[in-house]
């Protein structure tokens, strides 16, 4: 089934601010990104209870090696 898949999981953040932060770093590098949040997480006051609050960043399949790179080089720039 995730063969069928055209987006792979890149990273989990503990913010939306760094998950928006990153998905301009990657998408400036001509990298598409989307993220996923639950619902319950992102409000007026943001959690992070176990996964609450986490947002999860995918790229496509065929990007995924170099988003990883640049992963890297965002969490140096931290």
């Amino acid at each position: 089934m995730n063969d069928e898949m055209k987006y792979d999981l890149l990273t989990e953040l503990s913010s939306r601010l760094e998950a928006d932060l990153l998905e301009s770093f990657l998408e400036a590098h001509g990298i598409d990104v989307e993220l996923f949040q639950e619902s319950v997480g992102h409000s007026a006051f943001p959690v992070t209870i176990d996964t609450l609050g986490h947002v999860q960043v995918f790229v496509p399949k065929d990007k995924i090696k170099q988003a990883k790179k640049l992963l890297d080089e965002f969490n140096v720039q931290d």
